[in-house]
């Protein structure tokens, strides 16, 4: 019984952590006019002080002041802190300029490219099934590169900022938990968004106060909008099998896709929906392979969760 509710609530957290990330476009959507880089400054910003609030009332700095000690965990962070700015800036800019569609699609592949860095970087093998699933997405994105004139450049750079921000986050060890990490990664970039934002206010082109109420509230929510979805996945991984939250990270992705094409009106020609087709493919071969891989063996990897 005890299971049973453990199950039930981990699968409601990871429904709630997917869910929120997965309608991240339509927030930043409400926050025009505010910019790209103008949102990414706040979100850093007002994401460390809800951090270091929670780490106060969580008493775990004593912990973390461990880690401030660890040369290898400071570069990394600093690192990890580098491509999750360059992730939410792609990904904020796509969700306010049309290009919601693509972003989901960098989700879909971020799997794929994982899988990818692992052989490139970590030297590992590919079982057959894993190289087919690289296969065909890389058929995929040479059909939507065809679709769309040019490559999927927004999609790609999120699947690979996000990849290796992961691979890093894998480096650190387990001992440098969701709200530890992302304090770290935005202590690294607070004095360079409050520049940024000085620089806004200076030219007049901050947004911050002058856009109402209604605004100024929304924008200033971006720290728990940030910093609630992954303590909502850290709950849910404790208690969920790791074959479950693989398949229920698709959720994020599948929300933005829906969003972007049902609400925004995002066009979807029939070359596109055969690009998406392929990548749905890889990732039901890949997701499959894992599956079967860990029946065999009692173990499953997955990718990092989306932080978007």
């Amino acid at each position: 019984m005890p299971d049973s509710r453990a199950s039930r609530s981990g699968l409601l957290l990871a429904i709630g952590a997917y869910g929120l990330w997965g309608f991240l476009p339509a927030y930043f959507l409400l926050l025009t006019p505010s910019g790209a880089v103008e949102i990414v400054a706040w979100r850093v910003v007002l994401s460390l002080v809800f951090c270091v609030a929670l780490l106060a009332v969580t008493r775990a700095f004593r912990p973390f002041a461990v880690m401030l000690r660890d040369r290898r965990i400071m570069v990394l962070s600093l690192a990890a802190g580098i491509l999750i700015a360059v992730n939410w800036t792609v990904y904020v800019y796509a969700s306010t300029t049309g290009f919601i569609v693509e972003a989901a699609l960098g989700y879909f592949i971020n799997p794929i490219v994982t899988v990818a860095l692992g052989v490139l970087v970590l030297r590992e093998r590919l079982r057959p099934w894993q190289w087919v699933a690289v296969g065909i997405s890389v058929v995929a994105v040479l059909v939507l590169a065809i679709g769309y004139g040019q490559p999927p450049w927004i999609a790609l750079v999120l699947a690979f900022s996000f990849g290796v921000y992961g691979l890093l986050k894998n480096r650190m060890g387990p001992r440098v938990g969701a709200v530890a990490g992302l304090t770290l990664e935005t202590a690294w970039l607070t004095p360079i968004a409050v520049v940024v934002l000085a620089v806004l206010a200076s030219a007049g082109t901050l947004t911050m106060g002058r856009e109402g109420l209604g605004h100024a509230a929304l924008l200033g929510l971006a720290g728990v909008v940030t910093a609630v979805p992954l303590l909502l996945f850290a709950a849910a991984a404790r208690r969920l099998p790791l074959t479950v939250m693989g398949f229920i990270q698709y959720l994020a992705p599948l929300l933005q896709f829906a969003f972007g094409v049902a609400v925004m009106g995002e066009p979807m020609p029939p070359e596109r929906w055969l690009g998406f087709a392929l990548v749905w493919l890889a990732l039901g071969v890949l997701t499959v392979d894992a599956v079967r891989h860990r029946r065999r063996t009692g173990a499953l990897r997955l990718p990092e969760v989306a932080a978007g």
